[in-house]
């Protein structure tokens, strides 16, 4: 405690004068008569409050579990259908995969066609030609043609 406050104990607390007659001034007892109510009323709304947050709370802990559990039961789904949209997919490849070489057998088969039909048109001659080297004499081998 300092001396200023050891000091104030002895001030006067009434007008100077003379003495009032009757009972000093209660004032820890007029605050609480004043404070009270509202105090109680603010221990009442920190319970209320409490009580709210313990809820919220609760609430909050149901959410997350109910959805983990959903996550879980999305993730067992998820899992179940996977080998079917493998299979999907690879139907899928597979068919793109048919198309394509159908595509290229048939082009195969055109460029075969054009080639023995190029066969067939240029044969007569390469023929006639062969035949005619084959049937020549020595003597027409060495002169130029």
């Amino acid at each position: 405690m300092r001396f200023r406050d050891f000091l104030a104990r002895f001030r006067p607390t009434g007008t100077p004068g003379a003495a009032a007659t009757g009972v000093p001034a209660d004032r820890a007892a007029e605050l609480a008569a004043e404070l009270g109510p509202s105090l109680a009323q603010l221990t009442q709304a920190q319970e209320e409050a409490a009580a709210i947050r313990a809820e919220a709370a609760g609430q909050a802990e149901r959410l997350r579990r109910d959805g983990a559990e959903q996550a879980a039961e999305l993730i067992a789904q998820a899992r179940a259908r996977a080998p079917k949209v493998r299979e999907e997919a690879a139907a899928a490849v597979r068919r793109t995969a048919e198309a394509e070489v159908v595509q290229v057998s048939s082009a195969a088969e055109r460029s075969a066609e054009q080639t023995r039909r190029r066969a067939r048109e240029r044969m007569p001659a390469l023929v006639e030609r062969i035949a005619a080297e084959a049937f020549r004499t020595p003597e027409e081998t060495e002169r130029p043609r």
